[in-house]
């Protein structure tokens, strides 16, 4: 154990008007079993993709709407949920919004750990492999780009793994604050066992949460909060810098599954641009970025990364 205020990770490995009030809006679903066959005008764009983007190394910006086909719904698709995301400032200004939270998470974090990348996730991770990627970039907190194999991943809104701890910022495992708070509430987890949609941030649809108890931080006994980016809060300036140099250091940006919705995709597609390059987006329904794309792709987001995976050519060497 560390002195509070030590900074280290702890064991990090590599009263309620709505009843949906979560953080990000994770539900528990059955991931595709195989992928769709695409349609003859979907392959015609995908193929202007290749050649729109062949020979050009991408940076890659992806969305909810890439963990779909592992269970989790996305925010604003066509099948998706209304969701009235907790902001930070409600986190941190209500004792009652942040236990309620914590007691939902408890319960969700369950569904969400056992989520499985997708073929789309697979399909990134091949391009990065290939050498064809500046790198990664992606809005989604659930960690499956890392478990599908991808290494240069920016996790631009954080990752639902981590804990920190808002007085000392220490981090901890989510595991290790999920055992901590069985101790603290035991029989919980049994009792709410058959909670129903659970959004992308793990927060269940769970009522009794009144006498749930919060766990404190470890070291300085503080409060903690899962370690991703609420709405109110901005994401880190160097992690921000860390994703533009990566849209310089490529030739094309590609969009994955993102409506764009919020500034924190959009930026990076106006970046792009402005610097000139190509920005192809693909994703089902209207993005924030449309007017700006130079190719937009209405297809399956699974589909069209497994086609480009598998056909746009090497990058030749500088």
């Amino acid at each position: 154990m560390t002195a509070a205020g030590d900074k280290r990770e702890q064991d990090v490995p590599g009263p309620e008007s709505n009843p949906r009030l979560g953080l990000t809006g994770f539900a528990s679903g059955t991931p595709a079993s195989a992928l769709a066959p695409l349609a003859p005008g979907e392959r015609d764009l995908l193929d202007q993709a290749v050649d729109l983007l062949g020979g050009l190394r991408l940076a890659v910006l992806t969305g909810a709407g890439l963990s779909t086909d592992s269970g989790i719904p996305d925010y604003r698709g066509p099948q998706s949920v209304p969701r009235n995301p907790m902001t930070y400032q409600q986190f941190v200004g209500d004792e009652a919004l942040r236990r309620r939270y914590w007691a939902r998470n408890h319960v969700g974090w369950r569904h969400l750990r056992r989520a499985d990348p997708n073929a789309g996730h697979a399909a990134v991770a091949k391009l990065e492999q290939r050498g064809l990627l500046s790198g990664l970039i992606t809005q989604n907190v659930d960690r499956l780009h890392s478990a599908a194999g991808s290494v240069n991943v920016i996790d631009l809104h954080g990752t639902f793994d981590r804990v920190v701890c808002l007085q000392c910022a220490s981090t901890f495992a989510r595991s290790r604050i999920a055992e901590i708070l069985e101790d603290l509430n035991p029989g919980y987890l049994e009792r709410e066992s058959d909670a129903g949609d659970v959004a992308p941030d793990a927060d269940a649809d769970v009522d009794d949460t009144e006498d749930f108890v919060m766990a404190p931080c470890p070291v300085c006994g503080g409060m903690l909060k899962p370690d991703f980016v609420y709405f109110g809060e901005n994401v880190p300036k160097d992690r921000v810098a860390d994703a533009y140099a990566m849209v310089d250091a490529a030739g094309a940006l590609l969009v994955a599954g993102s409506s764009l919705t919020v500034m924190s995709g959009l930026r990076f597609v106006r970046h792009a641009v402005k610097a000139g390059k190509p920005a192809v987006i693909i994703n089902r329904g209207w993005t924030r970025g449309d007017d700006l794309a130079t190719l937009k792709i209405e297809a399956g987001v699974s589909e069209a990364l497994t086609y480009l995976a598998e056909r746009l050519p090497e990058v030749p060497r500088a």
